[in-house]
């Protein structure tokens, strides 16, 4: 199925393995809690136990470098998409209010970008994430 919109999540590729998880969670999450249109059904196995709904298309992973990151965050803006973001410095915070307070504290132009997630039209996000490669 082709769909008409894509999921497009970068991370920062220098990052340990256990960030890069955590980051593409709380991404994917931002992303559900931005368009309430992503989660599909609930599941329900054969013996009627039933279980959450999932994003209902693929997610595709990208890798990318610092530079790589704050040029897709300004190609984001230019297209009027509205990305979720995860900066460094939430890795040492604990809380939600105290991460919007990192990312408050930190112009556009300077945050430590690790993570962003994108979705909207095909072409959009193709052309945002435009030069990056899949994650490996």
């Amino acid at each position: 199925m082709r769909f008409e919109t894509k999921i497009a999540v970068v991370i920062r590729d220098e990052l340990d393995v256990w960030q890069k998880l955590n980051v593409a969670a709380f991404l994917s999450g931002g992303l559900v809690g931005l368009h309430p249109e992503l989660p599909g059904e609930p599941y329900v196995d054969a013996d009627g136990q039933r279980y959450g709904p999932l994003v209902r298309q693929p997610i595709l992973v990208f890798a990318a470098t610092g530079a790589e990151l704050a040029r897709t965050l300004r190609r984001s803006r230019g297209r009027g998409l509205v990305p979720s973001i995860y900066t460094r410095e939430l890795f040492s915070t604990s809380h939600d209010a105290a991460n919007r307070g990192a990312v408050a504290a930190v112009p556009t132009d300077a945050l430590d970008l690790v993570g962003l997630a994108l979705h909207g039209d095909r072409k959009a996000v193709d052309k945002v994430i435009d030069g990056l490669r899949l994650h490996p």
